[in-house]
């Protein structure tokens, strides 16, 4: 019995690679500065592994952005804009984008709130690798031997690599990116020969795609990519790692014909995968990486569990190897740093450091047929609130029934509202200055007192709505300066929740998020934000949204029990908002943004799974919102997914205006909504803020002049395409003027071209 894990965080447990990264593009540091930082980094993790007792430990899993960048690269998939530039500049203008040249696009990683570049390619791509030893996966595992360490290099599979791409913009009509796997698969054969020839005995190759629906032509471009990599004379032994999900029958059929000597499956989110397996008549002559230990949620392994798929999976493969289900990248890093959680919760719990413990004694005990090891401390069950209970068991479906006619609300807010055409707003949170979270941390460390925090958070409040107010907007929001996150904030004022100290996981870049446990049911004892929204409403004449986070992105964006039904508990999410969202129209907020950026984050990887959880998803949704008068406009977000795959989903929301990223994905949202008829209001982000780059009034204008070829100019708004959190001032205030005059000219000039 061995051991091993997928992946492992690569942040740092006090954070020092959003430290170093952003002091690089702060210019406070110079490329070897963070070249050091990535590499003492490394060693960290490399040198805690081995010591935790991992018989197999994974390389070329760190990454100063994304995993999916550093394939590009690796094989030089680099846009021509970018060509000019060089290095790490090259690197970060792509996920980042610079003042003239706009980034790649960014989307979910699968059904996680990790965000890829998506690479961008086109018939004359011409995959190739860097020479010699710089190629980043044999660079890394040189240093992990120069340290007496022996890893195992972990690859984007080529099939996944290509599958997630996009062509380039301008590309003939039916090319495709899996067009190009035979060159592809080339270069992994020169890799493979590379890694081999610096001594590596194994190599990952990460096809979590193959777990999503796949058809019978991309099931054959599998076979041809492993069996030209397995007939290679020199080369790693190779695992195939699939995880998020359950394996087809037809692509397991061909890694099981293939040459591959070990394949990794998910048994958490793919417990099916046993039965596969069965079907197929196990995996002679190959080892199955067992993903039992959870690499997605906090919750201890059920080892009895794990034992028990482990004594079948040793009827169908001729080794069986411990591991987690995927990377731990999508957990926090230590559990220990957390001294603040209930005794009851944390007695619950493992983060990546526990997790790699319970691979090691499983493995251990599996191995030598030993009894399995108790838990470290009884795992109380889940707290359960019988008023919200009954509660949601008395509305049942009536909360779910929409908002009525939609025609009649447009008609009765445009008369209470009385907002032009191409309204301006933006989509919630205004940047986070030093000073607003300097008085934070003095609030968390007893340096200020609560009012003179909620002083602070005034008056910042204050500025931000003068702000836009002589910037011109339309549609005001408060600035959310007394928000740490948009989940959290929540998570932290609702019962059933709780929230962690240092339980940092990274969603894009150097943008970290501290997910909130769900570990009971929830309840609202007390409103949340209905007192900043009146003071800010207080200020200004002009409409201030109320601004609330969505049951399913509180689902998403969590961790959350999994030992009931997932839209159980979205309702009990809804039902705490359907009481806020009351509370805010009955204190006067004539507009409540209720924003959903997960939505198509949760749809599940198979087709056949998309119904029930749409229908529960949108049914949570309706029920927060649907109490609301027809004059109350309820606006929703959405960012950084494919939503074309569920623009119906979208419309029966029902919510009066959604928002959505597409200027970083150029407006393709646009043909999706022209498709689906929809009819009610829109804004599609016409700038990107995840990028430093100011764009220009001419850029926003025409995304703007494009979009009215889908949205009548009295539904259609001028917003970005998130909210400004991230941003600086100077750079911020400059794009919304642009902004403004774009929507000015635009409605001005009336013709839609």
């Amino acid at each position: 019995m061995t051991t091993t894990i997928l992946g492992y965080p690569r942040i740092g447990v006090r954070r020092e690679l959003k430290v170093a990264t952003e002091d690089f593009w702060a210019g406070r540091i110079d490329a070897a500065a963070l070249e050091k930082a990535g590499a003492d980094l490394r060693r960290g993790v490399w040198t805690e592994l081995r010591d935790a007792g991992l018989d197999a430990i994974p390389s070329n899993t760190f990454s100063f952005y994304d995993q999916m960048l550093d394939t590009s690269v690796l094989v030089d998939a680099v846009p021509k804009r970018y060509r000019h530039l060089e290095g790490l500049d090259r690197y970060f203008a792509m996920a980042r984008g610079v003042q003239d040249v706009p980034a790649l696009e960014m989307t979910k990683w699968f059904d996680t709130n990790y965000h890829y570049i998506v690479p961008e390619l086109g018939p004359d791509t011409r995959f190739r690798l860097p020479a010699g030893a710089t190629a980043k996966p044999i660079a890394e595992y040189l240093e992990a031997k120069a340290l007496g360490i022996q890893t195992r290099p972990v690859l984007v599979g080529p099939l996944t690599y290509l599958l997630l791409a996009k062509s380039e913009p301008g590309a003939p009509a039916g090319f495709r990116p899996l067009d190009l796997l035979d060159g592809l698969v080339e270069v992994y054969a020169e890799l493979l020969e590379r890694l081999a020839g610096a001594g590596a005995q194994w190599v990952q190759l990460d096809e979590p795609a193959l777990v999503a629906d796949r058809t019978e032509e991309e099931v054959a471009a599998l076979a041809r990519a492993y069996t030209r990599l397995g007939e290679l004379t020199s080369r790693p032994r190779m695992l195939v790692a699939t995880y998020f999900g359950t394996m087809g029958a037809d692509a397991l059929r061909a890694l099981r014909s293939s040459r591959v000597e070990a394949v990794g499956l998910d048994f958490v989110a793919g417990p099916d995968n046993l039965d596969v397996l069965a079907s197929l008549g196990g995996l002679p002559r190959k080892t199955v990486v067992a993903g039992v230990v959870d690499g997605r949620n906090v919750w201890r392994v059920d080892r009895q569990r794990a034992k028990s798929t482990y004594a079948v999976l040793l009827g169908l493969a001729d080794q069986v190897a411990v591991s987690t289900s995927c990377s731990l990248l999508h957990v926090p890093i230590d559990l220990d740093a957390e001294t603040a959680l209930d005794p009851g919760v944390r007695g619950r719990l493992a983060f990546a450091r526990q997790k790699v413990g319970e691979v090691v004694a499983l493995g251990r005990a599996l191995g030598e047929d030993a009894p399995v090891p108790a838990a470290q401390a009884p795992a109380p069950s889940a707290g359960i609130d019988h008023e919200v209970r009954a509660r949601l068991e008395e509305l049942g479906d009536a909360g779910r029934a929409g908002c009525g006619d939609r025609e009649a609300r447009f008609a009765a807010q445009r008369a209470a509202l009385r907002l032009p055409d191409l309204a301006t707003t933006t989509i919630g949170s205004f940047p986070q200055t030093p000073e607003v979270r300097k008085a934070r941390a003095d609030l968390r460390a007893g340096r200020v007192s609560e009012d003179g925090y909620s002083q602070a958070m005034r008056e910042e409040i204050a500025r931000v709505i003068a702000l836009q107010e002589e910037l011109g907007l339309d549609v005001l929001v408060h600035g959310e300066p007394e928000r740490n996150d948009m989940v959290q904030y929540f998570a932290e004022q609702l019962d059933g929740y709780a929230a962690t100290e240092h339980g940092w996981v990274q969603s894009y870049g150097s943008r970290y998020v501290r997910p909130p446990i769900l570990h009971s049911d929830v309840a609202r004892p007390r409103p949340m934000t209905v007192e900043w929204a009146t003071y800010a409403q207080g200020l200004t004449s002009k409409p201030v949204k109320g601004m609330l986070t969505g049951p399913v992105t509180m689902l998403a964006w969590s961790f959350v029990r999994d030992d009931q039904p997932l839209a159980d508990t979205a309702r009990q999410v809804a039902l705490a908002l359907r009481d806020e969202i009351a509370d805010l129209e009955a204190a006067g907020i004539r507009i409540i943004q209720v924003d959903e950026p997960a939505l198509r984050e949760l749809l599940p990887l198979r087709k056949p799974d998309h119904a029930a959880y749409l229908e529960w998803a949108v049914g949570a949704f309706r029920l927060a919102t649907s109490g609301v008068a027809d004059a109350t406009q309820i606006h929703t977000h959405m960012c950084y997914s494919e939503f074309g795959e569920i623009i119906d989903a979208i419309g029966a929301l029902d919510a009066d205006v959604t928002s959505v990223e597409a200027a970083r994905s150029h407006m393709e949202l646009v043909a999706d909504l022209r498709a689906a008829g929809y009819q009610n209001g829109i804004g599609p982000g016409v700038y990107d803020i995840h990028s430093p780059r100011v764009p220009a009034v001419e850029e926003i204008e025409e995304n703007l002049r494009r979009a009215l070829q889908a949205v009548e100019p009295a539904k259609l708004w001028a917003n970005p395409d998130c909210g400004l959190k991230t941003r600086a001032y100077p750079e911020t205030e400059a794009a919304l003027r642009n902004l403004v005059t774009a929507a000015r000219r635009v409605r001005e000039g009336a013709t839609v071209h």
